[in-house]
């Protein structure tokens, strides 16, 4: 399987392709900045550009079989439109080559997933700590699920750097969440490399939490 990595060298983004080497995936990293990977696999390649030179972003996502975003901006105070435009840069991109299988990292709290924590924590997290980056998400997914590609947005609670385990909870239905939900990275780097052979969420919003 060949795969696009957005996002590849963040937290949850090396891992992903740590574990997808792993499984002796080809991996294609589009990062801004050299260097920022070292290239030491024969199954990972790297593209150095910018996520609004549309045909270097062609020329990674031609061909492959899925491509994941684990983009997010730096700030929790300032928006990232840059982001925002690359997703609908990246969208189009896959419309354009047929390739169609997309996974998108975006958080608890983005889209109707807030209303899954009980109040104060969603007035906490969702209108004052998280609300400028939750922005952001709530358009690339209203974008991602007006596309014509077989999308899964991926909503993982607070992020950790613990390791990969079993105790996974996750779905759609609505139901109400107690507490300061978390995952770590690794299980959620593990959860969305799932998705790319199962289609139970295909089209679907999924919760992710331990």
């Amino acid at each position: 399987m060949k795969i696009v990595i957005f996002g590849a060298n963040g937290k949850t983004g090396s891992l992903l392709i740590k574990q997808a080497l792993a499984k002796n995936y080809e991996v294609i990293a589009y990062v801004r900045k050299s260097g920022s990977i070292a290239n030491d696999h024969p199954n990972l390649k790297i593209i150095v550009g910018d996520l609004n030179e549309t045909l270097k972003l062609t020329d990674a996502i031609i061909g492959a079989d899925a491509c994941i975003s684990t983009l997010g901006g730096s700030s929790i105070t300032h928006r990232s439109p840059e982001l925002v435009k690359g997703i609908e840069n990246i969208v189009l991109s896959m419309e354009e080559t047929n390739v169609k299988r997309f996974i998108y990292m975006s958080s608890i709290g983005a889209g109707d997933s807030k209303f899954l924590m009980a109040q104060p924590i969603r007035f906490i997290i969702v209108n004052l700590f998280l609300r400028v980056p939750l922005a952001d998400h709530n358009i690339n997914e209203e974008r991602i699920a007006a596309s014509r590609l077989n999308w899964t947005i991926v909503r993982p609670g607070g992020l950790t750097d613990g390791p990969v385990t079993e105790n996974l909870k996750h779905g759609t239905e609505k139901v109400l969440m107690k507490g300061n939900r978390s995952i770590s990275r690794a299980n959620v780097a593990s959860f969305i490399l799932q998705q790319l052979t199962d289609e139970t969420y295909s089209k679907k919003a999924v919760w992710l939490y331990e």
